[in-house]
């Protein structure tokens, strides 16, 4: 199977951001393929507990925003490299991958986080 790495791309954006901006139960209906494998420990595996995740932080951080850097896609995943800025200020970069099946639908998803700090001993930015 040869993966559409540009739609896969353009979808693994349209998930997050949906997902992100308040409507997880769109983004893995319009998204998400017949399993949800999660690595990020503090999320659920399956599709009901990203989807309970994301509506906790929609109630809980309604003021969140997220800016997509980049996103890279080989064979059957994509990386996406965010900004996000949480109430407070507190700032993160994040890498997201996702693992697509063969019919263009997101079926696995791995994580970091790392809060972006006011200093750096090299000069360089987080992007």
């Amino acid at each position: 199977m040869t993966h559409d790495l540009e739609k896969n791309k353009e979808n693994a954006i349209g998930f997050y951001k949906m997902a992100y901006e308040g409507d997880p139960t769109g983004a893995v209906d319009r998204y998400v393929g017949a399993e949800y494998i999660q690595h990020n420990p503090l999320v659920g595996n399956g599709k009901q507990p990203f989807i309970d995740y994301f509506e906790r932080m929609r109630r809980e951080y309604p003021d969140k925003s997220i800016e997509f850097v980049r996103a890279i896609a080989q064979g059957d995943l994509v990386a996406l490299h965010t900004h996000q800025i949480w109430p407070g200020g507190d700032e993160y970069v994040t890498m997201d991958f996702f693992r697509f099946d063969d019919h263009g639908k997101i079926v696995e998803h791995w994580d970091a986080m790392q809060e972006i700090p006011e200093t750096t001993l090299n000069g360089n930015t987080m992007y």
